[in-house]
């Protein structure tokens, strides 16, 4: 029936920004060794430029700010990290099975963002409104 659709605009823009926090904090536990920090041993590769994807590409979807191609490359990322990290280390499919579901969905749900954009409650509104005002007033 759709008794949430009047709502759907900023249903998404509190999906976007509550993704874009979750996965910031991935990046700051990466590079900051905030929230427990990474294994030992973890190879630096995944520190710095996952992490680094992981912080920047999840604020930058937080803020609405570029989020379509930043959701886009962490997208891309989260693929990449349920693959190596889960599928293929474990050898099995099913994220059920190989502890990717987080890897799967934010996967998923970036991709819906970098589809979507950015929407309400983001930068890139903000900059729309006043570029639109000024062009207007």
């Amino acid at each position: 029936m759709g008794f949430l659709k009047p709502h759907a605009e900023r249903i998404y823009a509190l999906l976007r920004i509550m993704s874009g926090f979750m996965f910031m904090l991935h990046g700051m536990q990466k590079l900051f060794g905030l929230f427990g920090g990474v294994p030992p041993g973890a190879p630096a590769f995944i520190i710095y430029v996952a992490g680094g994807i992981e912080f920047v590409g999840g604020a930058l979807i937080l803020l609405g700010l570029f989020a379509g191609p930043a959701a886009f490359l962490s997208s891309g990322t989260m693929a990449v990290a349920y693959f190596m990290g889960h599928a293929i280390p474990q050898g099995h499919l099913l994220p059920i099975v190989n502890q990717g579901e987080l890897a799967a969905l934010y996967c998923f749900v970036f991709f819906y963002i970098s589809a979507h954009g950015s929407g309400i409650w983001s930068v890139d509104a903000a900059r729309r409104g006043a570029k639109s005002q000024a062009v207007s007033g």
